[in-house]
């Protein structure tokens, strides 16, 4: 193992860790107070590593909603993971052998996909553990805080505490949908399509699990079909 690329990868993992332990903790609080207890948040953050899966998933589980249903969510939300991981594998060294290689996919988030794909230069097994180690730490050991937090925080404060990943999200989606139109009409269509299911007495049937598919699979087909993607600007994007 190059301890260099090891210790680099640390490094670069370090910001990752820190703001997957704040959300991790809201996920810890949200887990209590939908009825799981604290080891159960703990287990699932250890075996899973997707924020919006996770999230997704307790409320499927606090539903006691179905196995099919949990499992076309995650399919749905986390399908972009089997895009992200071919395109990382393109920059991996020859040395990845294919137990590495599987740990690797197990720990290909969003934002250690992005700092890993630019990396100049292929990417090592050891930067690719470094990397990885900080938010895994993170986003484990925030969840194990906000478990136990949940459990002794007055109730007014652990409900508090619990709209950070509703903070989260809007950071992440409100920057691009002052940048790119299209995203803000996808997201749109996403928020009136999830209140008619909502609030429609009609579909009062759907429950939260197949609501999530439904306006994730509507919106998206939507942009698809009124922003559709030339080979031209892929092959200038890449």
């Amino acid at each position: 193992m190059d301890v260099q690329l090891l210790k680099k990868g640390l490094h670069d993992g370090v910001a990752i860790g820190i703001g997957y332990f704040s959300v991790a903790f809201s996920f810890g609080l949200v887990s209590v107070a939908s009825g799981i207890e604290w080891w159960q948040a703990v287990l699932i953050s250890l075996t899973n590593l997707t924020s919006s899966g996770q999230f997704a998933g307790i409320g499927i589980i606090a539903a006691a909603g179905s196995y099919i249903e949990m499992a076309m969510t995650e399919l749905v939300i986390n399908m972009r993971y089997a895009l992200m991981g071919i395109s990382l594998s393109q920059k991996l060294s020859p040395g990845f052998r294919t137990w590495q290689q599987l740990i690797l996919g197990h720990c290909n988030t969003d934002e250690i996909f992005a700092v890993a794909m630019s990396r100049e230069g292929d990417i090592t097994p050891s930067y690719m553990a470094g990397l990885a180690v900080m938010p895994y730490i993170g986003w484990t050991g925030g969840t194990l805080v906000g478990a136990v937090c949940g459990n002794i925080l007055p109730v007014m404060i652990s409900n508090a505490l619990g709209i950070m990943i509703y903070g989260m999200f809007l950071a992440i989606i409100i920057p691009a949908v002052r940048r790119e139109h299209p995203i803000l009409v996808v997201v749109c269509a996403a928020v009136l399509l999830s209140c008619i299911l909502h609030f429609v007495p009609v579909f009062d049937f759907i429950t939260d699990g197949f609501s999530i598919i439904i306006c994730a699979v509507a919106a998206s087909a939507l942009g698809a079909w009124l922003y559709p993607i030339g080979e031209e600007e892929t092959e200038n994007a890449a």
